[in-house]
């Protein structure tokens, strides 16, 4: 009898554990919703998260409001969204630099494995190295040429060490066996401001970042860094990094919302699908894709599986290239 009553209370302990947690999703969310930005205003990072929450505030019926918390190779933002609150009202909007920064750095205020719940891969995107319009470099090869003869003379702008951009510079100086000299920034914002003020020879940038400049013909696209050509517009006649005179190379920047691990999963199911709703949207579409994100908007489990990918992967080219944090 006692064993009885004991399985039947514990039945209806589950039952309510159930119901509370559809409960939550149900009437998620109740106040505003924060996505933290790890770079400053104005970069590609931002331009994505400021789009995409507006929509997302639509679907949710709470304002989406973006806190840009710029640093340290993206650890300043990223930590602040581990010491959240995993209650779905604080996300960040993390890129390549969240997945290398375990190969870079030797001590990370959080754990990579433990600290975050994965929401949604938003899309996926090249790099294109860019130059001004009065730059003496019209091809890739120009610049390849111009870095072997003049070692350590050459220079290229980055929105922090680690990030994306930084990546493919030194990775275009491991495959290439030159010695471009990286310049790191508190974002892309003001690395492009110093590229176009003729500061800096190039930059690696997102394509988000440079997009309206290329348009404008502020800067010239000389490669993308993804493996094919990008099949949008803006870019699709720029040739890739590997058919310019490097066939091994291949780099892409990624951005992905994460919570604060123990989010209820209720929770991170409707982040999940009002964040899907605004990626796969035709006005974030026609703002962002054309500029060369690719939108891919899977699964959490699917995100989690491509961080961890892109983990191990850069976890070799930092060690082979002996890349340091700076």
């Amino acid at each position: 009898m006692i064993q009885q009553f004991s399985i039947s209370k514990l039945f209806g302990w589950a039952l309510l554990c159930v119901f509370q947690t559809v409960a939550l999703g149900a009437v998620f969310p109740e106040k505003p919703i924060r996505i933290i930005v790890p770079f400053s205003p104005g970069g590609g990072t931002d331009l994505i998260s400021r789009t995409l929450g507006s929509l997302m505030s639509l679907d949710l019926g709470q304002p989406v409001l973006i806190e840009n918390k710029p640093g340290a190779s993206t650890l300043i933002g990223t930590d602040a969204l581990a010491k959240s609150a995993p209650d779905g009202y604080a996300m960040v909007m993390a890129t390549l630099a969240h997945a290398v920064n375990p190969s870079l750095l030797p001590k990370l205020p959080y754990s990579q494995e433990s600290s975050f719940a994965p929401v949604i891969l938003i899309g996926r995107s090249p790099n294109v190295l860019v130059v001004t319009e009065s730059s003496p470099f019209k091809s890739f090869q120009d610049v390849m040429n111009a870095a072997k003869s003049n070692p350590g003379k050459l220079s290229y702008a980055s929105q922090g060490a680690g990030t994306s951009a930084h990546l493919a510079g030194e990775l275009f100086n491991f495959l290439a066996k030159t010695e471009i000299t990286h310049i790191p920034y508190k974002g892309a914002g003001p690395a492009l401001t110093d590229l176009l003020g003729g500061q800096v020879d190039m930059m690696f940038a997102t394509a988000s970042a440079v997009g309206g400049f290329i348009t404008t013909g502020k800067l010239r696209a000389l490669a993308v860094t993804t493996s094919e050509r990008s099949p949008t517009a803006l870019l699709s006649k720029v040739p890739t990094v590997a058919e310019s005179g490097l066939p091994s190379y291949v780099a892409e920047s990624w951005y992905g919302l994460l919570v604060p691990a123990g989010t209820p999963e209720a929770i991170v199911q409707r982040l999940n699908g009002a964040a899907k709703k605004a990626a796969q949207s035709d006005t974030f579409k026609q703002k962002i894709e054309k500029e060369g994100l690719i939108v891919s908007a899977g699964t959490p489990e699917a995100f989690d599986r491509y961080v961890k990918a892109e983990e191990v992967r850069w976890r070799a080219v930092v060690k082979a290239a002996n890349i340091k944090a700076e």
